[in-house]
């Protein structure tokens, strides 16, 4: 009898110390999911919060003198105190290019003429783009000459400013990898945006269905921004 109690006992008392483990357990479980939830939820608050802060700082964009489509120099110091958002396309690109250039038109005319907003779009094909070129093909999508610089100059002078100051691709293409006749270049379908002292803020993809509302934010940041 005393044996078959001692066992009931440890029966017992081992299943108390089983319940009061799971318990422990359970508890200990659960705190650290609150503890990852709360660290999650304040990691989601800070981001949040970073997102009113300034945008940051990508690089310098280096002094440039490119003709425009009115045949006008345009430098790097004639765009100061200006936000300015710049792309690169050729006029005759059937790809890409066009709505690219359309996507710009639909900033130029969601942004009042009388903010210090420009629109630079450079040229890889400055042996066919022309000053005339260009502002024929300016013409085609509503663009504001005063707003709205399409420039050009010689193939180094563009590089200069579109690879090593803008980090833009512009590559010629290979005869045997172009698709038609004039598929003549490999270049970059971002845009590129610039704040008043000529400094690249941020960068957006032309491709993207919410870019204009990014850009149209970016723009209202750095506007607010001391010169």
């Amino acid at each position: 009898m005393n044996s078959t109690l001692k066992r009931l006992q440890w029966i017992t008392w081992s299943g108390i110390a089983l319940t009061i483990a799971a318990i422990v357990l359970a508890f200990v479980v659960k705190e650290r999911i609150q503890s990852r939830t709360s660290s999650k939820d304040e990691a989601n608050l800070a981001a949040s919060e970073s997102a009113d802060g300034p945008l940051p700082v990508l690089f310098e964009v280096p002094d440039f003198a490119l003709t425009n489509q009115n045949g006008q120099v345009t430098t790097r110091a004639s765009l100061r105190g200006q936000l300015w958002l710049a792309d690169i396309i050729f006029t005759r690109c059937a790809g890409a290019c066009p709505e690219m250039t359309r996507r710009i038109a639909a900033l130029q005319s969601a942004i009042p003429a009388t903010q210090p907003v420009k629109f630079v779009t450079l040229t890889t094909d400055p042996g066919n783009d022309t000053p005339s070129v260009l502002q024929r093909y300016a013409r085609q999508f509503g663009a504001q000459a005063d707003r709205w610089y399409f420039l050009t100059g010689s193939k180094k002078q563009i590089a200069d400013l579109a690879v090593h100051g803008l980090k833009l691709t512009a590559l010629d293409k290979e005869a045997s990898q172009q698709e038609n006749p004039n598929d003549l270049f490999i270049h970059s379908t971002i845009f590129v945006l610039i704040d008043k002292r000529a400094r690249a803020r941020a960068v957006f993809e032309s491709d993207d269905e919410a870019m204009k509302p990014k850009v149209l934010a970016a723009i209202e940041r750095l506007l607010k921004e001391a010169p």
